[in-house]
C-alpha cells in the first residue's frame, strides 16, 4: 500500500511538471510564432485575431516535435524539486534506489508517448492541414498555384501570357500521370487543350508523351504526338514542396495508408523518415529521462541546481545539433535516411546504459 501511493506520488509530481513546461513551451512558441504570422500577414488588413488564432493552432504540432526535450527538461525539474525538499533521501529508506525512479519516469515518458502518437498527433495533424489552407488563400501569388485532393493534382498558372490549367490523376517519382492540359488566351477563352498518358517534370520545358493536342482556333484538328514540349513554372522540386510539410499526416495515417500517401505523390522516403521519428519517440523520451537523472541524481548537493540548469540548456542544444546532423546525412544519402533518425537514439542508448549503472551504485 505505501509502495502504492510513492508511485502514484512520484508520478503525478513527474506529470505535473512535464504540464509546467509544456505551459512554458507553449507561452514561447506562441510569441515567437506570433511575430512570424504577423510578418506575414503585413499586406492584408486582417487584424490581430487570425495571425493569434493561426499561432494557437500550430503550437500543438511543435509541441509534438520538442516533446524529447520537454521531457528532458520535465524530468530535471522534478529531480531537482526532490532533491531540493529533501524527498529523495526520505524515499531511500522506504527501498527506493535511482533506478526505481527513472524507471517510474520512464514508464509515464511512454504513457505520454503513447497517448501522444494515437491520441494527440491524429488531431493537430487536422489542425495543421486547417492552418495551412486558411494560410494558403491569403497567397500573394494567386497566379501560380497547385493543389492536391481527391480528384488528383490541380495547377494553376500564367506563362507567356497564358493561362494554364492541369489536371493529373498522381505524381510517380519524376512525372505526372493522365494528365490534361486546358490552354487558356488573355481573354480566358479556349486556346488549345493537350490529353496525354504522362509527363517528365523533372526540367522544364516538361517532355509530355504519349497524347494529342487539340487547337481551338480555326479549325479543331486532333493531332496525334509521341512527344510533345512544354514549358511551365512548374517542376518537380516544386511540386515536391507542396508534400513537404508531413506534420499534416498522423501517425496512424502513415501506418495504415503508407501507399495511398505514395500513390497521391508524396516522397516515399521522407514517409519512411517521419513514421520511423513516431516510432523511435517512445524510445527517445525514455532516453531523455535517464540522461536526466544521470546529470542530477550523481550529487545530492542542492547547491548545483544552477549547475544542472545549465547543463540541461547545453545539452538540449548538443542533442538539437545531433539530430540535424544525422538527418543532413540522411538527406545527403551520406547513411540511410532511416538511420539517421535513429542515431541520435542509438548514440544515448550507449551514453545512458554506463552512466544508469553509475547512479544506480550511489
Amino acid at each position: 500500500m505505501n509502495s502504492f501511493v510513492l508511485n502514484k506520488y512520484l508520478i503525478n509530481e513527474f506529470l505535473k511538471s512535464f504540464l509546467n513546461i509544456v505551459l512554458i513551451f507553449c507561452c514561447l512558441g506562441l510569441i515567437m510564432n506570433l511575430f512570424e504570422e504577423i510578418n506575414y500577414f503585413k499586406n492584408y488588413d486582417v487584424g490581430i485575431m487570425l495571425p493569434f488564432t493561426l499561432s494557437l493552432m500550430i503550437i500543438p504540432s511543435i509541441i509534438i516535435n520538442l516533446l524529447p526535450f520537454i521531457i528532458f527538461l520535465s524530468s530535471m525539474w522534478v529531480f531537482i524539486k526532490l532533491k531540493n525538499n529533501r524527498d529523495i533521501l526520505a524515499l531511500k529508506t522506504f527501498g527506493f534506489s535511482n533506478s526505481k525512479f527513472l524507471f517510474l519516469f520512464s514508464i509515464s515518458a511512454i504513457f505520454i508517448s503513447v497517448i501522444t502518437l494515437f491520441a494527440f498527433n491524429p488531431i493537430t495533424s487536422i489542425i495543421v492541414k486547417y492552418y495551412e489552407d486558411i494560410k494558403g488563400t491569403y497567397d500573394l501569388d494567386k497566379s501560380h498555384l497547385a493543389s492536391i485532393n481527391n480528384n488528383g493534382i490541380w495547377i494553376r498558372e500564367k506563362t507567356n501570357g497564358y493561362t494554364n490549367i492541369i489536371k493529373s490523376q498522381k505524381f510517380e517519382g519524376d512525372k505526372l500521370i493522365n494528365l490534361s492540359i486546358y490552354v487558356f488566351d488573355d481573354e480566358y477563352l479556349l486556346f488549345k487543350r493537350i490529353e496525354a498518358s504522362e509527363a517528365d517534370i523533372s526540367n522544364n520545358p516538361w517532355m509530355i508523351r504519349d497524347g494529342y493536342e487539340i487547337k481551338s482556333s480555326g479549325e479543331k484538328v486532333k493531332k496525334d504526338f509521341m512527344t510533345l514540349e512544354f514549358e511551365s513554372t512548374f517542376n518537380k522540386d516544386k511540386l515536391h514542396s507542396i508534400y513537404s510539410n508531413l506534420d499534416t499526416i498522423s501517425f496512424l495515417n502513415l501506418i495504415t495508408n503508407m501507399e495511398k500517401l505514395i500513390k497521391k505523390g508524396y516522397n516515399p522516403k521522407l514517409l519512411e523518415e517521419k513514421k520511423h521519428f513516431y516510432l523511435s519517440l517512445p524510445f527517445f523520451l525514455v532516453l531523455m529521462v535517464c540522461l536526466s537523472g544521470i546529470f542530477t541524481l550523481s550529487s545530492n548537493d542542492r547547491k548545483q541546481n544552477v549547475y544542472y540548469i545549465l547543463l540541461a540548456i547545453v545539452v538540449c542544444v548538443i542533442i538539437f545539433y545531433l539530430k540535424n546532423f544525422s538527418t543532413a546525412l540522411g538527406a545527403t544519402e551520406r547513411i540511410p535516411l532511416n538511420l539517421s533518425v535513429w542515431v541520435p537514439v542509438i548514440t544515448l542508448s550507449l551514453f545512458c546504459s554506463v552512466g544508469v549503472m553509475q547512479i544506480n551504485e550511489k
